[in-house]
Parts: structure tokens; sequence; C-alpha cells
């Protein structure tokens, strides 16, 4: 019985990991859009940035500008950073409770 060699192990796919492009540059992508009324398509190909991303972009600078309704880029970052305070606030009170309950029990003896 002849033994075929096992084939190499395939690498796992190279994730790239997606930059994030400066504020500026997303508003200054946008506002080409906007200001000079070109077309996503072609600004996206002239900085070399995907079409949906400033699509993206464009989308929230009209928001920014109160053209359109949504959440402020502000209000965004002010939404997260809240998120993540009440989650560290929550741990907080669960180690909290979690060490007055053991006070409780090491008491009781």
């Amino acid at each position: 019985m002849s033994q075929t060699p096992n084939p190499p192990p395939r690498e796992a796919p190279v994730r790239r990991r997606r930059g994030r492009y400066p504020s500026q540059f997303r508003k200054d992508a946008a506002a080409l859009v906007l200001d000079q009324h070109r077309t996503i398509a072609d600004v996206a190909r002239e900085l070399g940035v995907n079409e949906q991303t400033l699509g993206n972009w464009v989308r929230q600078e009209r928001i920014d500008r109160g053209e359109l309704e949504g959440l402020t880029g502000a209000e965004r970052e002010e939404l997260t950073r809240l998120r993540r305070q009440v989650t560290q606030l929550i741990m907080e009170l669960e180690l909290a409770e979690r060490g007055i309950a053991h006070s409780v029990r090491e008491g009781g003896q």
C-alpha cells in the first residue's frame, strides 16, 4: 500500500487589516463629492478608496451638515464612550457584589 505524502498545510488566508483613514481625509473626500458635485465613483477611483466606503463618508458628512437625519460624528463618539463606560461600571458593580457576597459568607461561619 503506497502512502501519498501529506499535502503541505494550508496557510490561513492573510486578512488585511482595514486601515482607518484620518477624519480630515474622510471629510475632504466627502466634500469633493458634495461641494464639487462629482460622482462617488469618480472620487473613489481618484483617491483609491472603495466606493461603498466613500458613500458612507458622504452620508455621514450630510448628517454632520444637517442635510440628513441621523447621529452626527460627535454624537456617535459620545455614544461609543458612554457604552464603554456603562460596560465598565457594570463590571465594577458585579465585582463589588461578589466581594460583598463573599464577605457575608465568610462572616457567617
